[in-house]
Formats: C-alpha cells, structure tokens, sequence
C-alpha cells in the first residue's frame, strides 16, 4: 500500500457526476421498458441494499444452505468402488484414521469473518479511508457474484452432457458460496456498502440477458476474469486471506469455457458470427470506466487501476480468443486500443504521465496465484 498514484481531484469529481447521470438513465429506463412489457431489467436483485429481492432470510438460509454444504457427503468415502476423487488430502487422512470428516475450509473462514475480534482487526489494520476503498473494490465483485449466482442457473439449460451439467451444477453452489460469504466479509468493516453504479449495472445486466453459450463469455470469461484478477490480486492483504480460496473457485470457472469446447466444440458460425462479434465487444465496453470509477479507492491502497486494467484485460483477451469468442478486431488490434484509451485518459487525469505498456502489466500476488493462472490458462502474455 505504498505506491504514490496521483489523481487530479477534477477527473475523480467529473467521473462521479457523469456516473450519476448515467445510472439515473439506465435505471430509469429500464423502469420504463419494465412497466411496458418490454423488458426491462432483469436481474431479481437489489443492489442498494446488497441483497436479493425479499431481503437476506439468513435463517432460512442456515436452515438449509449452510446445513447441506455440511451434510454434502463425498463419493470417495461413501462409494469408494466408484472412480470419483472428491477428498482433499486431509480429508482422506482423517477418514483413514477416524472414519469423521473435516469441517470445510471456507466454513471455518466464514466463522471467523462473522467474530468481533475479526471486525476489531480490521479496524485496527486498515484506516477509515483505507477501509471504505477496499469494501467498495469488494463489493464491485460482490454485486458480480450475485449476478453470476443468477447466470450460472440458466447456463445449465444451455450446455450438453452430464459432465457439462455437473461442472455448472459445482459452479452454481460455488456462486452461492462466494455471494454469502463475500457478503459477510465486507459488513465486517462496518462501512457504507455501495450499490452498483452505472457501469456495473450495463455490464451485468447485458450478461444476464445474453442469449445462449454467450454467457459463457458474459460470465466465465468477461465477469469471472474481473472476479480472478481482483481475488489474486487482494488476497494478500491482511484479513482477506479467503480470497485465495475464492481465487481457486475462479480458476476454475473461467478454465469451464475451454473445457467445455474442447468436448463440444463451435462452429466457425459461432465463432465469427459478426452480430455475436459486435455484441461481445459492447459487452467489454463497459468495463472501462468501471476503471475510472475505482481509480481513487485503488490508489488508496498504492494499485494502479491501470495496471489492474491492463493485467485483467490481458488474460480476458487472450482467453476470450483461446475459446473462439472472436471480436469484430484481432487481438493484437485491441490490445493495442486498450493500451491507446488507458495512457489517453491518463495524460488528461495524472499529472506528468508517461505512456505505459499496462497490457503487459501484473497485479495478481503470490506464487501459488500466479502458478494456477498460469497452469490453468497458460496465459503467457500478449502475442
């Protein structure tokens, strides 16, 4: 959190009112289409108060969420003729000696997030400003995950075999997994949550609504490549350990594009279809000023928003390309517009900017974290 990353208090100021306006028109708007039967928004969730429409339920949730991810029981030890592997090394070390089981790590992450003394550390760590930055970097992917809960559910309809259901069935708890516990972590720095601004909202919404394996790209590829980039590169900060966890899950998710093609793979209608090409690329759109709109809470913590930009858009790029989610411009091309947009932006925001190669920047922390990118997406960098 040392690096000294100056803003111009002007731009910070101009984005923020060109931001309101813009929510207001886009919310409005779909109030509007709602009412006439045209749409509208869809996705069943209030973000003003970070939670799903009907408010948390956290009792019905413990009654039954919290209680089958305990009871999920394992294949390994229950049919042990069956040529599953669903135990983790402790696990199947505890079985051998105790035939009991292991209590779930993120359940044990979760308890301890829930603790006053938890809260206590976190105010004791980070300073007023420092907290408010990271809970509104936090809850950006928060909202997201929401969203992604509700994606995941309809991509099951969309994909072929047991195996492709199964995988998005996994995916499905995980989500569920993420948006509660997330949730939970970020009250505990007891400041004001956000709601989703303009530009989330776009973006997530025009996710949601993507027509068939196109969420694939709106989700696996475009949110949950936000969502890896923003764990790996947080989850060494103090008390966000979980994000490592969370860092896992992702991997996982946005390696499910590739997996699947590889069994199923699409056509080069599919692939080049330019309408589906043109939609893909207004899908990216909207992440860019998500950028701008974080800048000062990421400065806060001494990261550049460009820097996470260009490290995030780098692997979205190369992995959107890798599955056959073409744009209407080669990759190389848009590297190279990326890398144009952020060094324009930031001669008029940054006081004496030298133009940066931020496509080939890394914000992802840790060996492990950069080990399972690299194993899983074999993301080399731009070629």
């Amino acid at each position: 959190m040392s690096k000294n990353i100056k803003i111009k208090p002007e731009a910070t100021k101009l984005h923020g009112k060109i931001e309101r306006i813009a929510n207001s028109l886009f919310r409005n708007y779909d109030k509007v289409m709602g009412k006439l039967g045209l749409g509208g928004r869809k996705g069943d969730y209030d973000d003003y108060n970070y939670e799903f429409i009907g408010g948390a339920k956290d009792n019905l949730r413990k009654k039954h969420y919290d209680k089958s991810l305990r009871l999920l029981w394992k294949a390994e030890e229950h049919a042990p003729w069956s040529s599953f592997k669903d135990c983790t090394k402790g696990e199947q070390e505890l079985i051998n000696l105790t035939k009991g089981s292991l209590s779930n790590e993120e359940e044990q992450e979760l308890e301890r997030i829930t603790s006053d003394e938890f809260r206590q550390f976190l105010k004791d760590t980070y300073t007023d400003e420092q907290r408010k930055a990271t809970v509104a970097i936090l809850t950006l992917i928060g909202h997201g995950e929401a969203y992604a809960w509700m994606i995941s559910t309809e991509l099951l309809n969309e994909v072929k075999s047991t195996g492709g259901r199964a995988a998005l069935t996994a995916q499905v708890l995980e989500e569920a997994k993420h948006f509660v516990v997330l949730r939970e972590l970020i009250k505990a720095f007891d400041v004001e949550i956000p709601r989703l601004s303009a530009w989330e909202y776009l973006l997530l919404e025009r996710g949601f609504k993507a027509k068939g394996l196109e969420k694939f790209f709106a989700m696996n590829i475009l949110v949950e490549g936000f969502a890896l980039s923003l764990f790996g590169m947080m989850g060494h900060m103090p008390g966000l350990k979980i994000l490592r966890l969370f860092h896992l899950d992702e991997s996982r998710h946005t390696a499910l594009p590739a997996s699947y093609f590889q069994e199923f793979p699409m056509t080069y209608w599919q692939k080049n279809n330019p309408i589906k090409k043109w939609r893909r690329f207004m899908l990216i759109i909207p992440a860019l000023p998500i950028l701008v709109q974080i800048e000062p809470y990421l400065a806060t913590l001494g990261i550049d928003t460009f820097d996470f930009g260009g490290s995030m858009s780098r692997k979205i790029l190369n992995l959107s390309y890798k599955v056959g989610f073409n744009m209407p411009i080669t990759k190389n091309n848009f590297t190279k517009l990326l890398n144009k947009i952020f060094n324009t932006y930031c001669k008029y925001a940054r006081r004496d900017h030298k133009n940066k190669d931020f496509l080939h920047s890394e914000t992802t922390v840790g060996i492990n974290e950069l080990k399972v990118e690299n194993d899983v997406f074999k993301l080399k960098g731009v070629t």
